[in-house]
């Protein structure tokens, strides 16, 4: 059997093949090239994307930049008129503006700037800022920045003084002085200094101490500061004392600009956003309510301890005037009905105990100005206020607190519950207080101190949620007088949601920051 070799079939099998390879080859240099083409166009496109993102970013630091020189040195009515002033970037539209390279001047790329100003009797603005480059301006990378001034409230010890706090304290809060601090507890935020040194009262010796120091452990290290500026690692780390770190020095927070602020806070007052009251008697005494309004009366006169001895005004009916004579009692001085006169004993209508004079409703983010002292009392319910007392005139006004067996609450901690306290001398606890006080509030004193009353007697316990900023050293136990145990606590809704009109810092600084 013969068996015959076909040459064309082996030409064939041949050609199949190199078609088979050549296709391979083919589908494997078009995958390499596309992906090859694919990582070129990935990489610019991420790059353009960083470029549009820094683009952005400058558009952030622009707009800081602005604010810094535009709001330097305004108070809190320039502050105001600012945020309304249709000359200010974003006010009435987006702000947009080219990024340029500062060396060659060639176009990089465009940001627009998109503004939420500051609400009423806010510090706080929001600015929303896209970039793009110029290459590909289909991609496009956005940023959200707010700024703020930081409000006095965000500190729960502020003062113009030197502060000491024993071994005993734990401090949950910022704290800052003008002057030097001692602290030798517990500090879970920061705790700064205006100084970079000074000489301790509490010690003898003419070393200088670190302008925030501690004399637990380590002191030797602590009270022997060399001249500023120092070399790196001067400083101890005392975590064990300062678990936010400690600051100093840093800039001066001052008391003195806050003049500006009873000018705003006695003019929104007067054009209705809240109360004004002048200066008749020695003071008004307020007691705010939880309904949402507050009492008012005048106070004729008071003891030397500041203790209220009578007050006058109007009651409501036929009764017409009154004049206080024993704390609480009043003489009605015509004659009405028992129903128009409350708490009349007998049945004549010759002494009643005495009320409240006049009613107002808490203007919600308002202010009660007072030209005179304050004594202060109540419960607040769903209502932002500050009350202040000042005599700008040239005098000065104080604020009483404890002027009853009552605590001062407010009805939760948030935003929708702040009290401000703003005296232009004192903030002083009366004797007339409970034994065991609670105090929710945010206090400032501009020229005297947040404290005791002096010869008061025995306490047992305060406790203080709020924030207290003191031009003197606070102090809320001296000797026998005052509280025996003493708990401070940081309300932390103040961060974000001060008082109305309360005191802020002078520069705008970037708090929250993300990418959208």
């Amino acid at each position: 059997m013969l068996i015959y070799k076909n040459k064309n079939s082996k030409r064939g099998s041949a050609v199949a093949y190199a078609l088979v390879m050549t296709a391979v080859v083919s589908i494997l240099l078009v995958s390499m090239i596309s992906y090859i083409v694919m990582q070129l166009k990935f990489s610019f496109n991420r790059v353009e994307r960083e470029k549009a993102f820094q683009v952005a970013e400058a558009g952030v630091y622009y707009y800081r930049w602005y604010l810094a020189h535009a709001t330097d040195g305004m108070d809190a009515q320039q502050l105001k008129t600012f945020w309304q002033d249709s000359s200010t970037l974003g006010v009435t539209g987006d702000y947009t503006a080219d990024f340029n390279d500062s060396e060659t001047g060639d176009k990089l790329g465009s940001y627009s700037v998109h503004l939420d100003p500051p609400g009423a009797n806010s510090t706080i603005a929001t600015i929303t800022v896209t970039g793009e480059s110029v290459k590909t301006p289909d991609v496009q990378r956005a940023v959200r920045v707010r700024f703020r001034r930081p409000s006095w409230s965000e500190y729960i010890f502020l003062s113009n003084s030197f502060m000491n706090f024993g071994d005993q304290a734990e401090v949950f809060g910022k704290v800052h002085s003008n002057n030097g601090i001692r602290f030798d507890g517990l500090a879970h935020n920061t705790v700064s200094s205006l100084l970079p040194s000074f000489d301790d009262p509490t010690h003898g010796g003419s070393d200088l101490s670190l302008g925030v120091h501690t004399h637990e452990s380590a002191a030797a290290v602590e009270d022997d500061a060399p001249s500023y500026p120092w070399p790196d690692g001067t400083v101890p780390n005392r975590p064990d004392i300062f678990e936010g770190g400690r600051q100093f020095p840093v800039p001066e927070v001052s008391f003195a600009g806050i003049s500006a602020d009873f000018i705003n806070m006695k003019a929104e007052a007067e054009a209705g956003s809240g109360k004004y009251f002048n200066s008749d008697g020695v003071g008004r005494r307020i007691n705010i309510k939880t309904d949402g309004t507050y009492d008012i009366c005048t106070v004729n006169s008071a003891n030397p301890n500041h203790s209220i001895s009578n007050y006058k005004g109007i009651i409501t009916g036929a009764s017409g005037s009154y004049s206080g004579t024993n704390g609480d009692a009043c003489t009605v001085s015509s004659c009405c009905a028992l129903a128009d006169c409350p708490h009349i004993q007998g049945s004549k209508p010759a002494r009643g105990k005495c009320v409240s004079l006049n009613n107002y409703n808490i203007v919600d983010n308002g202010v009660i100005f007072v030209e005179d002292n304050v004594w202060f009392e109540g419960s607040l319910n769903n209502r932002r206020v500050t009350v202040a007392a000042a005599d700008l005139s040239g005098g000065n006004a104080d604020i009483y607190i404890g002027i009853s067996d009552y605590d001062i609450r407010l009805a939760d901690y948030n935003c929708d519950n702040m009290l401000g306290l703003v005296a232009q001398k004192d903030i002083l606890v009366l004797n007339d207080c409970p034994s065991d006080f609670t105090v929710d509030a945010a206090l400032l004193a501009q020229t005297g101190k947040v404290g005791i009353v002096t010869g008061m007697g025995g306490k047992y316990a305060l406790t203080f949620n709020g924030a207290i900023a003191s031009f003197l050293q606070p102090y809320f136990k001296s000797g026998v007088s005052g509280f025996e145990g003493r708990v401070y606590n940081f309300n932390n809704q103040l961060l974000y949601c001060p008082p109305p009109y309360f005191p802020t810092g002078t520069e705008y600084s970037i708090d929250q920051w993300e990418e959208l």
